[in-house]
C-alpha cells in the first residue's frame, strides 16, 4: 500500500513537472517538482526491493551518480544536444537488456503461464521493448555522433529503411506466434541496424526534430521496461515523455513547414549530403564593432536573433549586457527564437535563461515576425539557416518551404558569424550580400563583447 501511494505521489509529480516545464517561467519549480517525483520514485523502488541485493544496487548508483555529477560539471551549454542524444541511448539499451533478461528468467519477472510458457502478452511486451529500445539506443548514437561532428552521415536509400522496418513487424508477430530465440535475436539485430540507417541521411538542419523524436522513442521504451517488470510508475512516465517527445516532434516538424515522414525518410536535397553547397565569392559589405556600436545606439528598436553561433561561442552574457545598455539608451530590445534554432528543442531559450534575459522580452516566430518590417535593427547572432530568404525564394533550396524570420525586411541588419561560410544545412545565405546588411565576422562573443566596450 505505502509502495503503491509514493508510485502515485511521483507519477503526479512528474505531470506538474512536464506542465511547469511548458513555459519559460513555471520552468525551474517544474524541474524541482520532477527532481521531489524521481525521489519519491527510487524510494519507492528501494522499499519494494529484495535487501539482498541492496549492495549492489547502492554500488550501481554510486556508480552513475558519479558519472552523472562528472557530466554535470564538465558540460558545456554547447554540447548539450549530443549529452541529450547520449542520455537516450542509455535508456534505449536499459530497455533492450530488460527485455532479454526477462526473456531468459522468466521465472523471476512472473511472466510464465500454463505448461511452463511465457505470456503471450509479455512477449508482445518484450518484442516491442527491443525493438524500440534497440532502434533507440543506435539511433541516439548517430544522432551524438552528427551533433559532435565527429560523423557527417551517409545517403541510405529510403527503401532499405521501409524493408528493414517492415522486416521487424513480420518478426516481431512471428516471434509472439511460435516464441522462436532465433526470431529475437534476429529481430534485435535488425532494429539496431535500422535506428542507425533512419538517422544517417537526415539533414542538420532537421537535427533538433531528431534529437525530439528520439526523446518520444526512449519513452516508449522506458514505458516497455514498465509492462515488463510490472511497473505502473515506468509505464507512466514512459507514456508521458513517450507522448510529449512526439507532440513536440510534431510542433518542430511545423515550424519547419514539413511533415515528419519527410524528416524522417529524406530525399534527393533533404539528405545529409546533397545540400551542401559552398558560400559565393560574391561582394558584402563587411563592418567593425565600432560601426554596429554607433548603428546601434542611433536604433529605437532592436531585434535580436540568436542560433547556433551563440552557443557555440557562449555570447548570451555579452548579448545580456549589451541589451541592457541598449534599454538604458531608451531603445526596445526583444529577441526572437525560432522552433529549429540550435541544435536541440529550446536550445535558445536556455541559453538566454542562463544570462537573466526577461522572459517578457523573449517572443517566438509567430509572435514577432511581422515587426521585422519596422524595427530599426535585426542582429543576427549566428542563426544563420532561420534567416536564409532562400527557404522563401528559391524552391530548389533543401530549407525551401521552412518558415524563416523575415529579418531582410528591417532598415538595418547586423550579421554576426565566424565566416562566410553556410550554415548547418549546407545553403548560401542571401541575405549575406543584401544591401541592408553589415556582416561583422569573427567570434560572436568578442565581437559582441567590442560592441559594448564601444558603447
Amino acid at each position: 500500500m505505502m509502495i503503491d501511494l509514493l508510485y502515485l505521489i511521483a507519477a503526479v509529480c512528474f505531470i506538474l513537472a512536464l506542465k511547469g516545464l511548458s513555459s519559460p517561467e513555471s520552468a525551474t519549480s517544474g524541474n524541482f517538482t520532477g527532481i521531489v517525483g524521481m525521489v519519491f520514485a527510487c524510494l519507492a523502488a528501494y522499499l519494494s526491493t529484495d535487501l539482498s541485493n541492496m549492495p549492489l544496487t547502492l554500488l550501481a548508483i554510486c556508480i552513475g551518480g558519479s558519472i552523472g555529477v562528472y557530466i554535470a560539471r564538465s558540460l558545456s551549454m554547447t554540447a548539450l544536444p549530443e549529452m541529450v542524444a547520449g542520455f537516450h541511448s542509455l535508456v534505449g539499451m536499459a530497455a533492450v537488456l530488460v527485455a532479454f533478461a526477462a526473456y531468459y528468467a522468466p521465472n523471476v519477472f512472473n511472466i510464465m503461464g500454463n505448461y511452463n510458457q511465457i505470456y503471450k502478452s509479455s512477449l508482445i511486451e518484450m518484442g516491442l521493448g527491443v525493438a524500440i529500445g534497440a532502434i533507440t539506443f543506435s539511433g541516439s548514437l548517430i544522432a551524438f555522433a552528427k551533433l559532435h561532428e565527429i560523423y557527417k552521415g551517409n545517403n541510405v536509400p529510403k527503401e532499405l529503411n521501409i524493408f528493414l522496418g517492415s522486416s521487424i513487424v513480420c518478426l516481431l508477430i512471428y516471434f509472439v506466434l511460435v516464441n522462436s530465440q532465433c526470431a529475437f535475436w534476429i529481430l534485435t539485430v535488425l532494429s539496431f541496424i535500422l535506428g542507425a540507417t533512419l538517422i544517417m541521411p537526415i539533414g542538420g538542419a532537421d537535427m533538433p526534430v531528431v534529437v525530439s523524436m528520439l526523446n518520444s522513442y526512449s519513452g516508449w521504451a522506458a514505458s516497455g521496461i514498465g509492462f515488463t517488470l510490472h511497473n505502473d510508475l515506468l509505464i507512466i512516465t514512459g507514456a508521458l515523455v513517450g507522448a510529449s517527445g512526439a507532440i513536440l516532434s510534431y510542433i518542430m516538424c511545423k515550424g519547419m513547414n514539413r511533415s515528419l515522414f519527410n524528416v524522417i525518410f529524406p530525399s534527393g536535397d533533404d539528405t545529409y549530403g546533397t545540400a551542401k553547397s559552398t558560400a559565393q565569392v560574391r561582394p558584402y559589405k563587411q563592418g567593425s564593432p565600432e560601426d554596429a556600436a554607433f548603428i546601434l545606439k542611433n536604433a529605437k528598436s532592436v531585434i535580436v536573433v540568436p542560433g547556433y553561433g551563440m552557443a557555440t561561442s557562449q555570447a548570451q552574457h555579452a548579448l545580456k549586457e549589451m541589451g541592457d545598455i541598449l534599454k538604458k539608451n531608451g531603445t526596445t530590445v526583444r529577441y526572437a527564437i525560432h522552433p529549429v534554432a540550435g541544435r536541440m528543442p529550446g536550445h535558445m531559450n536556455v541559453l538566454l535563461a542562463e544570462a537573466n534575459v526577461p522572459y517578457e522580452d523573449v517572443f517566438e516566430l509567430d509572435e514577432i515576425n511581422r515587426d521585422f518590417a519596422t524595427c530599426d535593427v535585426a542582429y543576427v547572432i549566428g542563426a544563420n539557416d532561420v534567416t536564409n530568404p532562400a527557404a522563401k525564394n528559391d524552391p530548389s533550396s533543401s530549407i525551401y518551404g521552412m518558415p524563416i524570420f523575415e529579418v531582410d525586411k528591417a532598415k538595418i541588419v547586423l550579421f554576426l558569424k565566424r565566416s562566410m561560410g553556410t550554415g548547418y544545412a549546407g545553403v548560401d545565405n542571401e541575405l549575406f550580400y543584401s544591401q541592408n546588411t553589415m556582416m561583422l565576422l569573427g567570434d560572436a562573443k568578442k565581437t559582441t563583447e567590442s560592441i559594448v566596450k564601444a558603447m
